[in-house]
């Protein structure tokens, strides 16, 4: 195990290099003191998850990488917003290990506050639902919003995807009363960041969050 400085590697479960290259770039910018972010890329999914089907099929080829690259880490982020592969990784090793949908909503539901999701991907709606049931926040959990277009048209034009998820966080604010609000999804990693600064509402951004848990797990004392 390499301990200085300490890997964390992160697990883009789409198949496009250059989102994992602007997920990584996001984790480093995060990771500061003794953390190095590695990537790695499904080859078997498509370049930007959008239905169900597909974030099941990926679960299995996330869970590949991990086996394979556990040796060479000291914690795993699964980069996409519905977790595809954790509960596999978690129940298979011990390394610390989280995704980031499970990371945003524990932090966007911090001090009891009602949170919502603003994203590009309605097929998803229903796995995107059942996240914060499995964590035990449904009573936190405000709903999901859709930003309007067509998910992949969007990821090639960020000045209108940026306009696009706005609408979709107001929604989540002055519609549902959301207390903070998650941008969903591993590739709108760069238009979480930017939105971040656009609203007074707290607005999560996914890879931040779980850099942020991962890192805490990795130096937390061992349990007795």
């Amino acid at each position: 195990m390499v301990s200085n400085p300490r890997r964390i590697l992160l697990i883009n479960p789409n198949s496009l290099e250059a989102t994992t290259a602007m997920m990584v770039a996001i984790a480093k910018s995060v990771a500061i003191g003794g953390f190095d972010i590695l990537g790695a890329t499904a080859e078997r999914a498509p370049s930007m998850i959008v239905t169900p089907h597909a974030l099941e099929a990926t679960a299995p080829e996330v869970e590949e990488i991990a086996r394979a690259q556990q040796n060479s880490c000291d914690g795993i982020i699964v980069s996409a917003f519905g977790d595809p592969g954790l509960v596999g990784i978690k129940s298979a090793m011990t390394l610390p290990a989280v995704g980031i949908g499970e990371s945003s909503m524990l932090e966007a539901a911090e001090n009891g506050r009602r949170f919502g999701v603003a994203t590009t991907t309605p097929l998803l709606k229903a796995k995107i639902d059942a996240l914060p049931v499995a964590l035990g926040l449904r009573s936190h959990y405000t709903g999901t919003r859709f930003a309007q277009g067509d998910p992949q048209e969007l990821m090639r034009d960020p000045a209108r995807l940026r306009v696009a998820l706005a609408g979709a966080v107001e929604a989540c604010i002055a519609q549902d009363g959301a207390e903070a609000v998650i941008i969903g999804g591993g590739p709108l990693g760069e238009a979480a960041r930017d939105l971040r600064l656009m609203f007074t509402v707290p607005v999560i951004a996914p890879i931040r969050s779980a850099v942020m848990r991962i890192i805490r797990l990795i130096e937390a004392p061992p349990a007795n």
